[in-house]
């Protein structure tokens, strides 16, 4: 989350006529997070996210986003879910942007996860998988393996100044991901982004997932591996292999992983590194001026990415075969 564009009270006030939400008391922005616009609303009726889509989200791909938290609602698991316009409608304009509205979870993030919170949401992502299986629309993963080296090519020449010596491992690294990629993994939904601001809990027990915007249909163990390298590293880098364990096992106890998801971890977390450290990369280079957004600094996940290339066995994350 974060703020790109500025909305005044005035235009505010005529997008919600269009709701049933009651009236505006208050609209702050929120500055978390580097993809799109949000405010946090409070109304006569409630609490509610407003979203403007910026940068990376297309339009086409608005819809699947929208149903798909619809779809998780119905099944029981707590995720914002999206309202809909006087008309039925998902999706609004306001300021120039493709704009939504969705209900507000309850719940803090934890920016300090102990193991016990790492098995949680083990749990919880185990749960999305198996209840979006007959999720009816499907998206292909536009940050998937086939985008990194397009992305990179983007920032290339000016990479080595942010990290010297990045240039010539990411493009080993492409090359390696490129020839080992698995494609014979178990596939589904996604959520693509369960960054530790994107899961909320009450004490310890998982309240919920947000920000379902990157999610997309791609091999299953890659969410996980993108939550081992959101969740496991530690302030100073160091691998915390005990939470990695305690989210494997939490996986686990709702969702089996096959012998080849296991061993696939490894390159999977090289590619999840790669494509946050690239992604971070490309933002940090072009940051709009004036906008209410902290970029992300892709060093972490480069030296993240430096790890997982002197990993040569599953066993040294935690997982139990």
């Amino acid at each position: 989350m974060a703020v790109y564009t500025t909305v005044d009270d005035e235009s505010l006030v005529a997008f919600l006529a269009d709701y049933d939400v009651g009236d505006l008391l208050s609209a702050k922005g929120i500055a978390e997070g580097v993809e799109n616009t949000n405010y946090l609303l409070r109304t006569t009726k409630g609490t509610f996210i407003l979203t403007l889509y910026e940068q990376r989200v297309e339009v086409a791909d608005l819809p699947f986003f929208l149903k798909l938290m619809e779809h998780c609602a119905a099944k029981g698991l707590s995720t914002p879910q999206p309202i809909r316009r006087r008309d039925g409608a998902l999706l609004s304009t306001l300021c120039g942007r493709h704009a939504a509205m969705v209900t507000f979870l309850d719940g803090i993030a934890c920016h300090r996860p102990s193991p016990a919170h790492c098995a949680e949401l083990g749990r919880g992502l185990a749960a999305l998988h198996i209840a979006t299986e007959d999720f009816g629309m499907r998206r292909a993963n536009a940050l998937g393996v086939a985008s990194w080296a397009p992305l990179f090519a983007q920032s290339r020449e000016a990479a080595d100044g942010v990290i010297p010596g990045m240039t010539a491992l990411i493009d080993d690294e492409l090359a390696t991901l490129a020839a080992e990629w698995p494609d014979t993994l178990a596939t589904g939904v996604i959520h693509a982004d369960l960054f530790p601001d994107n899961v909320f809990y009450v004490g310890r027990a998982l309240s919920g997932f947000i920000d379902f915007y990157f999610a997309c249909n791609d091999i299953l163990v890659y969410d996980l591996a993108i939550c081992l390298n959101a969740w496991c590293f530690e302030d100073d880098g160091a691998f915390n292999v005990t939470k990695a364990h305690a989210m494997t096992t939490g996986y686990e106890a709702v969702r089996h992983l096959s012998r080849e998801e296991k061993a696939a971890l490894p390159i999977l977390c090289r590619g999840a590194a790669l494509r946050f450290c690239l992604t971070r990369l490309h933002d940090w280079l072009r940051v709009p001026e004036n906008a209410l957004v902290t970029p992300k600094d892709p060093k972490p996940y480069y030296e993240r990415l430096r790890f997982h290339r002197r990993v040569r066995a599953s066993s040294e994350y935690g997982i139990d075969f």
